[in-house]
C-alpha cells in the first residue's frame, strides 16, 4: 500500500518586513541537513518570501529536488470560528473577518487539504514531499488528520523550521508521526514563532 509523506515546516524566523533573519537562515541550514538523508521527491512552498526564502535555502541540501511555489500553502486563516467555538484567549482576534473574507480563507483551506492531504494512488509508488509553510497551515492539515473540530486548528502552533510528519494511505486514517518537532535545533534556535510567554 503506498503512503504519502507529508514533511511539515514553518518558515525560518523572519524579520517585520517577511525575510529570513541570520536566525532564520541557520535553522533552516539546519533543516536541511536533518531532512537530506530521505528520499524527498518535491519541495513546495507558500508564495511568501520568507517561506519562498527558505525552500530554496533547504534545496542546497536536496540537490536535483524540484522547488514549486503552491498558492494553497499561502499564510490565511483556514476557518474563523462562531463566537460559541472561539477560545476566550482568542476573543476579538476574528473581530475584522466579514463573511466574505471567512468563506475565502475556508476556500483556500480546502484546497490545502485536497491537494496535499491524500494518500497516493494504489498503483503509484511511495511519496515524500516537503511543505514549507506557516504555522496555521500546519495547524489546519494536523487538525484534519486528526478528524478533530474545524475550531481546533486554533490550539496548535508550530515553532520555526520545526518538523511535524502526516503520512497517508489509502483506506486508512491519516498517522500524525510527529508533530513541532524541534531536534534538529540547539536550544538557543528553538521555539521562536512562540510568543515569549508560552515558551518553556
Amino acid at each position: 500500500m503506498p503512503t504519502r509523506h507529508l514533511y511539515l515546516a514553518r518558515h525560518g524566523a523572519a524579520d517585520a518586513f517577511g525575510e529570513l533573519t541570520g536566525v532564520g537562515r541557520r535553522q533552516v541550514e539546519l533543516l536541511g541537513e536533518r531532512l537530506a538523508g530521505l528520499p524527498v521527491g518535491a519541495v513546495w512552498h507558500s508564495p511568501l518570501s520568507r517561506a519562498a526564502a527558505s525552500a530554496h535555502e533547504l534545496s542546497r541540501h536536496l540537490p536535483d529536488v524540484p522547488v514549486a511555489e503552491a498558492a494553497e500553502l499561502v499564510d490565511h486563516v483556514p476557518y474563523v470560528p462562531s463566537p460559541a467555538e472561539t477560545p476566550p484567549s482568542w476573543a476579538g482576534f476574528f473581530d475584522g473577518y466579514d463573511e466574505t473574507e471567512a468563506a475565502s480563507g475556508h476556500r483556500l483551506a480546502e484546497a490545502l487539504v485536497a491537494r496535499f492531504a491524500q494518500a497516493p494512488e494504489k498503483a503509484q509508488p511511495d511519496t515524500h514531499e516537503v511543505l514549507v509553510t506557516h504555522a496555521y497551515q500546519i495547524a489546519w492539515l494536523v487538525r484534519h488528520a486528526l478528524d478533530a473540530p474545524p475550531s481546533r486548528w486554533l490550539g496548535l502552533n508550530s515553532a520555526n523550521t520545526a518538523l511535524t510528519v502526516i503520512e497517508y494511505r489509502s483506506g486508512l486514517p491519516p498517522t500524525v508521526v510527529m508533530f513541532n518537532d524541534m531536534s534538529h535545533l540547539p536550544p538557543d534556535l528553538r521555539w521562536t514563532g512562540f510568543p515569549g510567554g508560552v515558551r518553556p
